[in-house]
């Protein structure tokens, strides 16, 4: 059995942390709109395309998470030393916070979006436009995160 390197493990636990933490704002986030979406599809079903995007949208912080989590692990086995898992670690944090506080700061603009939709349903898009905007942010957390993994060297 072999001894797993403090590198490796500092490597690990970004991984984690990206996809943990960007994971729990989109949990977050979507339970907002969710909730307000069953209750105006308890009135009016035939508004379910209209609320989809909106109740989705706050899950790709998620998505990122998880792809920043996976750009990680495929430079595990190139970690030789503590400073570079540390590395990984610090370069893990820009999508973990941005996808936390945008998930969750989306999932609200989403909920505003779904009771806008609730009385007018043709305005839905403009929801999701204003929802988008908090989008870039967890965007740009995922592009920090990439150009700094992509930075460190092995």
């Amino acid at each position: 059995m072999t001894e797993i390197s403090i590198g490796t493990m500092w490597a690990i636990a970004a991984a984690g942390i990206a996809a943990a933490m960007a994971g729990i704002g989109s949990a977050i986030g979507i339970s907002f709109p969710g909730k307000a979406a069953a209750g105006v599809l308890s009135e009016d079903p035939s508004k379910f395309g209209s609320l989809f995007l909106l109740v989705v949208l706050p899950g790709t912080q998620g998505f990122y998470g998880f792809v920043a989590a996976f750009l990680i692990i495929g430079n595990i086995a190139d970690v030789t030393n503590a400073a570079q898992g540390l590395q990984l670690l610090f370069a893990a944090l820009p999508i973990a916070f941005t996808g936390l506080f945008s998930g969750i700061h989306q999932g609200k603009v989403c909920a505003s979006g779904v009771n806008l939709v609730a009385k007018r349903a043709d305005q839905g898009m403009k929801s999701v436009i204003f929802a988008a905007m908090v989008e870039t942010y967890a965007v740009l957390g995922l592009l920090i995160t990439f150009f700094l993994i992509n930075s460190i060297q092995f």
